[in-house]
């Protein structure tokens, strides 16, 4: 299956934004990728909670999401949208960051709410409470498709390899890791993490990122890592961007998952053990 993860510069205005990946689904269609990836947050990527209220919607409502369902049916691929940022009927009024897998009709095949919640102090001058204003999800997702069953998780997601055993143990030999990374995150952590997820599940690992220094119409700018990546059941980086926005290609196999598993059968091996 020829893949294209699309690595962005969202702004804080959803409109925008949508123009913008749409027209880089059309481009991926016409390079004859049948799987195409956006990152974390496509949406809206912003920092300030003021703005977010005035621009976030729920599900039913958000453009964004319609918008690439239509794009996605249009153009006749599989769409993963890597997450949106949307409004909940929670009490406390937190969001939901989720993910959405699309069909080829248009139509959602999975949704997943991320589950851990980057709350860190990265440095003197950069901290982050996500847990502030979004909720975390609770269930793991796995969706099935021509191409292989999909474990679908986010970003910070990727610091707990128990979610992704548990996903590759159900049957998940894809995972997707769409994400914002910070940057000194990114530098130090970003690929050693994804070959880490990969080697220990046997599962491709498709890493759809946002990149860059963020517009803002209100609040501070943002900066990601960007870097955008895709590693093999084996560990290897077969495919990986820079800093720029642009659209990654790779293709991947599912076989070389049962292949990878064959060779190191180590998802067949937990054992009990006393302690610590």
């Amino acid at each position: 299956m020829r893949t294209a993860l699309l690595q962005l510069t969202s702004s804080d205005e959803p409109e925008e934004n949508l123009a913008t990946v749409s027209e880089m689904v059309w481009e991926a269609a016409a390079e004859g990728a049948g799987f195409v990836l956006t990152p974390e947050v496509t949406n809206c990527v912003s920092a300030s909670r003021t703005h977010q209220r005035m621009v976030l919607t729920h599900e039913a409502n958000d453009p964004v999401l319609a918008g690439l369902r239509d794009e996605a049916a249009r153009a006749g691929v599989w769409l993963l949208i890597g997450s949106l940022a949307l409004e909940t009927d929670d009490p406390d009024e937190r969001f939901a960051n989720r993910s959405f897998l699309i069909g080829p009709d248009g139509k959602i095949v999975a949704r997943y709410d991320k589950i851990h919640m980057f709350d860190v102090q990265v440095s003197e001058s950069e901290t982050y409470r996500e847990s502030a204003g979004f909720r975390p999800g609770r269930r793991a997702r796995i969706a099935e498709t021509p191409f292989g069953k999909i474990g679908l998780t986010v970003c910070y997601d990727v610091r707990f390899p128990y979610l992704y055993r548990a996903l590759a143990q159900a049957g998940a030999e894809i995972l997707t890791v769409p994400s914002a990374f910070s940057q000194p995150t990114g530098a130090a952590h970003w690929e050693p993490l994804l070959r880490a997820r990969a080697i220990e599940t046997g599962a491709w690992v498709l890493a759809p990122a946002q990149t860059g220094t963020h517009p803002t119409s209100r609040g501070k700018a943002r900066k990601t890592w960007g870097h955008s990546m895709v590693v093999s059941p084996w560990g290897e980086v077969t495919a990986r961007a820079g800093s720029a926005p642009g659209i990654l290609y790779a293709e991947i196999d599912r076989a070389a998952a049962a292949d990878a598993r064959a060779r190191v059968p180590s998802l067949e091996h937990d054992r009990e053990f006393d302690g610590p």
